[in-house]
């Protein structure tokens, strides 16, 4: 079985006291390297000091629901199963109640957040969309388990060093929100684990240009990933809305 296919480079299988210019946005978001130096604190704040890897994180929330959420609404749509439709469904409730939060956090921290996920996570959604039938519902268990597998330790490493109040109940939100979803897709039944687990473990890095999402343009609205209706049980996939 294989995880990945047709997306080429993008899809590998497998206040705030500081000036502006510090809370910029960040170069370098990938889960390989989240930071030049994820340490160095950028910013003194209400809610604690804030280092570089956590203003990388909160974007990496962002950056995850801005892909997984369209995921879900796809799953919604062109899920052969029960499950999978199930999984699509939380994917959806999952990342826009965790968006509501990240965006919230990220004001209160002044943190520039994208609008658009980045390059390589434009592939899975390209990927998933060119699927049909079985093949849909294959690579959204696994594509899915992959990306989960590897931001949970991220989120556990940030809950367990972080200063910030505001980013440490972001990763606690995360944290419940990543597991639910891998337990989601793995009740599926589709997960090859062995290769799972290899990308996991050992997926190539790509050029930093397709781990980063693009910053966001002077004056656009803000991308809302909004809940279904609904709720968890919703049967049509809603739309993301600008502010």
């Amino acid at each position: 079985m294989r995880i990945a296919r047709n997306a080429g480079t993008l899809f590998v299988a497998g206040a705030l006291t500081m000036t502006l210019a510090a809370l910029a946005y960040p170069a370098v978001l990938g889960l390989q390297n989240t930071s030049s130096s994820p340490t160095r604190v950028i910013a003194n704040t209400a809610s604690g000091p804030l280092t570089e890897a956590d203003r990388d994180f909160v974007v990496k929330v962002r950056a995850a629901g801005l892909w997984e959420y369209p995921s879900g609404q796809l799953a919604l749509q062109k899920g052969t199963t029960p499950a999978v439709r199930t999984a699509g469904q939380h994917l959806i409730t999952g990342h826009a109640a965790l968006d509501a939060t990240c965006r919230k956090v990220a004001t209160q921290l002044g943190i520039t957040l994208p609008n658009k996920p980045s390059p390589q996570q434009q592939g899975f959604v390209a990927t998933l969309s060119g699927d049909g039938g079985k093949q849909f519902d294959t690579d959204l268990a696994n594509i899915l388990r992959v990306t989960h597998g590897q931001i949970f330790p991220v989120i556990a490493k940030i809950r367990a060093t972080t200063e910030n109040t505001l980013v440490r109940q972001l990763a606690d939100q995360a944290n419940d929100t990543v597991l639910d979803h891998i337990t989601v897709m793995e009740k599926t039944g589709l997960v090859n684990f062995d290769q799972v687990l290899f990308q996991e473990t050992s997926s190539p890095k790509l050029p930093q240009q397709n781990l980063t999402p693009p910053p966001p343009q002077p004056g656009e609205p803000t991308v809302v990933l909004t809940p279904p209706a609904g709720g968890a049980s919703a049967s049509v996939s809603p739309s993301p809305t600008v502010r």
